[in-house]
């Protein structure tokens, strides 16, 4: 099937659901940390979310509102509390689905099955790339952080995306032309340097103002 996160701090539940899913061929992922499930979302990167509604620290909703935030990756809601009320206020909120509990394995991963075929055949698939606060989503060319999102141009995106893949590593002004207009051929630098100034008013409209390092004489990096 695919990468499926389980937000779900029973662990029983938590447990046999994810059994039965691998049965299936998926790769889970159970939370474990439910302060920070937006973290584990964005280094798992799955293709979809079981969602609990009742959970420590922040409830379901949160998680959705934050997850949505970042991508359109489906969620289905798994929750006892399956009045009318709660399941439109998680469809409000971006749910793809809801389902009450007790369930049946087998109904779920039925459910699961087909949400992931109508998705993916429609080439939703979000992939997110995250380094120092930011989250880079490769299939919109926006970029997240607490301060809020922004999108960004086609060379404004290639520059971030090429900084964020080699965190630490300084990448020469060389380099990032030949990613930018993909030819070996003569570009004007100022060109790069307007698309490098563009980049970092709206990193530092967000909150991420010393995102973009520069190396004197070298070129750029993010640490």
């Amino acid at each position: 099937m695919a990468k499926i996160l389980i937000v779900e701090d029973d662990g029983v539940i938590a447990g046999a659901v994810c059994r039965h899913l691998e049965s299936w061929g998926a790769e889970v992922c159970c939370a474990e940390d439910f302060s920070a499930v937006l973290e584990t979302f964005v280094s798992f990167a799955p293709q979809l979310v079981l969602m609990d509604i009742s959970l420590p620290f922040y409830n379901g909703y949160h998680w959705c509102r934050e997850i949505r935030r970042l991508s359109e990756v489906p969620i289905i809601f798994i929750s006892s509390a399956s009045d009318n009320m709660n399941m439109v206020m998680a469809m409000n909120l971006g749910a793809d689905d809801f389902i009450a509990k007790p369930f049946d394995l087998s109904v779920l991963a039925a459910k699961v099955q087909a949400l992931l075929r109508r998705t993916y055949d429609f080439g939703k698939q979000s992939d997110l790339l995250q380094r120092g606060g930011a989250v880079l989503n490769l299939s919109d060319a926006t970029v997240t952080a607490d301060g809020g999102k922004t999108d960004l141009t086609k060379n404004e995106f290639r520059i971030l995306l090429t900084l964020m893949q080699s965190p630490g590593k300084v990448i020469s002004r060389d380099t990032l032309m030949e990613r930018l207009w993909e030819t070996d051929s003569y570009v004007d630098e100022n060109t790069l340097t307007v698309n490098v100034s563009r980049l970092r008013r709206k990193l530092a409209a967000i909150g991420l103002p010393d995102f973009v390092v520069t190396r004197k004489n070298l070129g750029y990096l993010v640490e």
